[in-house]
């Protein structure tokens, strides 16, 4: 692994985290949206991270002899609506958006689930930092030593 190759996975994981977090923040912030352009609520959004460049099956890459695998970082493959829960229905005839029974559909975004994947996310965010600072340690203590 080469000196910048660390820089680059943590760099990499912070982005991907913060990016993340903006989504989650997005989703908080439209958790009573009940009209959206296409007139339905706002669908909460879910962010997928995979491995970067990664070129063979992970299954293949344990199984290599040499061993000497070594990640290259984490990118995000998508954003996407989050179609599997469902929205909430509560009734309040007095919203313009109420259906004929009084009942208004409210999007799918639960806020303890969200300030939950925020506060994953932020933690994850600090790890990154907190190993690209030990990692120009390592780095800034190796070059001291070749100026000694």
């Amino acid at each position: 692994m080469g000196m910048f190759t660390s820089f680059d996975i943590n760099a990499s994981g912070m982005t991907a985290e913060r990016y993340r977090m903006d989504i989650i923040s997005e989703n908080v912030a439209n958790a009573n949206t009940t009209r959206t352009e296409d007139g339905s609520p706002y669908r909460r959004k879910v962010v997928v991270f995979e491995e970067k460049n990664s070129q063979t099956p992970f299954h293949q890459v344990l199984n290599k002899a040499t061993d000497r695998y070594s990640g290259t970082g984490v990118k995000v493959t998508g954003v996407y609506e989050d179609q599997w829960t469902e929205g909430n229905m509560v009734y309040d005839p007095s919203h313009p958006d109420a259906d004929e029974n009084g009942y208004v559909m409210y999007p799918n975004v639960n806020i303890v689930t969200e300030m939950t994947n925020l506060i994953d996310a932020s933690r994850a965010y600090q790890a990154n930092a907190t190993a690209f600072e030990a990692s120009k340690s390592i780095a800034t203590t190796g070059l001291n030593m070749l100026n000694g």
